[in-house]
């Protein structure tokens, strides 16, 4: 059986030119650079937070109290912070909400405080801490 051949010119040869060494270097260096801001996203997210606080108790206190009581614990005992504690109403409504001094100590310490109420609460909680605490309520 013979081998067909194809007409001179009529069909271009297509060559295969491998890819420049920049290109492929450029390549890398994005792949490398997504990479690490995945990381470095990941990191702050999932990673270790400074200071965290959950409730530990709540006690209605009537139609416009709440008593809650919760635990800090943060990697800098020798600062101080603030945390903010607010109540919720039946229908989901923030009832009320105070920020609450926690002052330098222990690297874990339970704090209590009472809420003054707009509506009759069902529940009181943490809403998030910070070192970063305003003027008005340092004790310096």
């Amino acid at each position: 059986m013979a081998q067909r051949v194809l007409p001179e010119g009529r069909y271009r040869k297509q060559s295969r030119k491998p890819m420049a060494t920049w290109t492929r270097w450029a390549l890398l260096a994005v792949a490398v650079a997504v990479g690490a801001v995945i990381a470095f996203v990941g990191y702050r997210n999932l990673g270790t937070k400074p200071i965290e606080a959950k409730q530990t108790a709540f006690i209605l206190l009537g139609d416009d109290q709440v008593k809650v009581s919760f635990e800090v614990s943060r990697d800098q005992p020798e600062r101080a912070a603030v945390c903010i504690i607010r109540a919720r109403s039946k229908d989901g409504d923030e009832a009320g909400r105070r920020e609450v001094l926690v002052p330098p100590g222990n690297d874990v310490v339970v704090e209590t405080t009472v809420l003054r109420t707009s509506k009759p609460p069902v529940t009181g909680e943490v809403f998030g801490c910070s070192y970063q605490v305003p003027a008005y309520l340092s004790t310096s």
